[in-house]
């Protein structure tokens, strides 16, 4: 028997992987490149549309912890972000083209894993994974809302992507807040630079949303200029903060009043995206006012900030903390469209569906990672929120099982919650 995996995202090739690696026949369903959605751009599996970087790599961040527990779990998505890493500080970044290729010909050359070019329409019967992503639309929507009823929605958004070449580098420098190397590029600005800046930011012209009229954005990928709009001194204490650089001035020789990032998008350091720029202003727009920034005067736009829908599920109606339909337990979802938000939650997700109905068809007991792991704590609350508005989450300390008598120092607690999950990931490897 085949499992139908549906989506060649982070989730379906990491579904697909586990799958293969227990010994199951998998047909991944991938629509390109016969068909694209709006956000994506090339033809291989696990392409990163938004950000390249998967964020903290340290185990005082619960992120941090998700992708060490992935790793001890054998995991396909990291093992190929690890040798495709291009320098982020404390965090982990990608080269988003060789990070994707790799993962293309590990699933291509897999014996086990047989790949179907073709727009899947409605929910396949027997055994099979949805891990289309959030972007799901049409006629397979349709058929999801039919057997679950309507999908929420909320619009995201991708940051401009630069080159080097075309940066000013007398105005910018190379620096990571607090000492902590040089792999980002920064931009710092007078206070009279940031608010000439924040006036054009917000009365700036935006791309129209056709789709819906009440917009709803994810936090975590709030547009430039609607935080903007929530403040003037929004950006210059979020995403544009000047601390972490000593001896830092601006072009009036003064402490910088804020700070713009750069980080790089490939190893070569040819290609820089604009740290927090998420945005949904039009593409002149975004040349206009985004070159306003010191050393982006006559900055190259490889790609603009652009803004799409994301689809995701009621879960806590439907799912189970394995992934699977309550309803109907030989269908399993995975990936953002379960709830989860991030690259590293979407890959956690399909490790776990992957790896318990590669249980449930082999009749063994499928592994409830409880909320004492990062991978558990997010079945955890797809499944069981029980809150007012359920949305997208990232993965936090927050919806972990607290510990008894917990440090009161916070980073001592939290590497104590992590340590505590590796060694339940531990026990969880020696049983797989």
């Amino acid at each position: 028997m085949k499992v139908n995996v549906i989506g060649a995202g982070l989730a379906g090739c990491e579904c697909a992987a586990v799958l293969a690696n227990n010994g199951i026949k998998v047909r991944l369903f991938e629509m390109k490149p016969l068909r694209r959605s709006p956000a994506h751009r090339s033809d291989g599996f696990a392409e990163l549309v938004c950000s390249n970087s998967l964020r903290s790599d340290k185990l005082d961040n619960a992120v941090g912890l998700l992708k060490q527990e992935l790793r001890m779990l054998g995991s396909l998505i990291m093992r190929c972000a690890d040798e495709n890493a291009v320098p982020a500080g404390g965090a982990l970044a990608v080269d988003r083209e060789l990070f994707s290729k790799a993962i293309t010909n590990a699933i291509e050359s897999d014996p086990n894993i047989e790949i179907v070019h073709e727009q899947v329409t409605s929910i396949p019967e027997g055994p099979a994974i949805i891990a289309t992503g959030p972007l799901t639309d049409g006629a397979l929507l349709e058929s999801i809302e039919e057997l679950l009823g309507e999908s929420l929605h909320f619009f995201d958004a991708a940051a401009p992507i630069v080159t080097a070449e075309s940066l000013n580098m007398e105005r910018v420098f190379a620096a990571s807040r607090y000492d902590r190397g040089s792999d980002y590029l920064n931009c710092p600005m007078t206070r009279l630079e940031y608010f000439k800046f924040i006036r054009e930011l917000t009365e700036a012209e935006t791309a129209p949303l056709h789709e819906f009229e009440n917009v709803s954005v994810f936090e975590g990928c709030m547009p430039v200029e609607t935080m903007a709009k929530r403040g003037d001194l929004t950006l210059a204490y979020g995403p544009l903060k000047p601390v972490g650089f000593e001896g830092c001035r601006a072009s009036d020789g003064k402490k910088p009043f804020a700070i713009v990032q750069l980080r790089k998008e490939n190893r070569e350091g040819t290609l820089y995206n604009i740290v927090g720029f998420q945005t949904n202003l039009k593409f002149p727009e975004q040349r206009r006012v985004f070159g306003m920034i010191p050393g982006l005067e006559n900055a190259e736009f490889v790609r603009y900030g652009v803004m799409h829908r994301n689809s995701f599920l009621q879960s806590p109606k439907h799912l189970s903390k394995y992934y699977s339909l309550r309803s109907r337990p030989e269908l399993f979802f995975a990936g953002q469209l379960t709830g989860v938000e991030g690259y590293v939650e979407s890959a956690s997700s399909g490790f776990a569906a992957g790896i318990n109905m590669a249980r449930y068809l082999q009749g063994k007991d499928q592994i409830d990672f409880t909320r004492r792991t990062a991978i558990g704590s997010l079945a955890h609350y797809v499944s069981e929120y029980n809150g007012g508005s359920f949305q997208p989450m990232n993965v936090n300390f927050g919806i972990m099982e607290s510990l008894p008598d917990a440090p009161r120092d916070k980073f001592k607690r939290f590497l104590a919650l992590s340590e505590r999950a590796l060694c339940i990931i531990d026990d969880i490897n020696k049983s797989l």
